[in-house]
């Protein structure tokens, strides 16, 4: 079936979000195209709207609709500790325990030379000052076991231990159920 230039355009679109295969964008674009007008606009709005709306806190970095996101705003939230991650996506991990009541800071991606991202292209700045305020006694790095990842976190390390903050790293290793047999030579290094 040839498709038309409009729906052909739509699979083009949806096949550039990331997971969506040429099949999966087809699939969505038929499912867009066999939706009630409302439910359309409706998508159409809230894809603009996330566009339009979302910023970066001005404190953490991380997503905010407003100049502060809902961690920063929350009064249960304490500042002695300060989880850093790389991306929001991140941080939502993070929330999905329910368990940590800190704050974050959203370094907005990693070290990476090659690619040109050095500190100055991340939000390490900004964190430094927060520091510096004097009310954080400890700061939990979570980027990711990728050798970017623990580059940032050996810089990071070494940027704040003169400032008297404890540093702590999230921990790697065999995940809950996992059989040490299995696991591979760098997980269990």
């Amino acid at each position: 079936m040839q498709l038309t230039p409009s729906l052909a355009r739509l699979v083009q679109e949806l096949g550039r979000l990331p997971g969506i295969g040429e099949k999966t964008a087809q699939r969505l674009a038929m499912f867009i195209l066999n939706s009630d007008l409302t439910y359309v606009e409706n998508l159409a709005e809230a894809v603009w709207a996330v566009k339009a709306e979302t910023t970066l806190c001005r404190e953490c970095f991380s997503l905010a609709e407003g100049e502060l996101c809902a961690t920063c705003r929350d009064p249960q939230r304490t500042e002695e500790t300060i989880c850093v991650v790389e991306e929001p996506a991140d941080q939502m991990a993070v929330e999905r325990i329910h368990d940590y009541r800190g704050r974050y800071h959203v370094l907005q991606g990693v070290l990476a030379p090659l690619d040109g991202i050095g500190p100055e292209e991340l939000k390490i700045a900004p964190l430094m000052e927060r520091l510096k305020r004097g009310q954080t006694h400890e700061v939990i790095i979570a980027t990711n076991p990728t050798v970017e990842g623990e580059a940032t976190a050996l810089y990071l390390a070494k940027q704040i231990k003169p400032l008297g903050i404890r540093v702590s790293r999230i921990a790697h290793g065999i995940p809950m159920g996992g059989d040490v047999e299995y696991i591979d030579s760098v997980t269990l290094g």
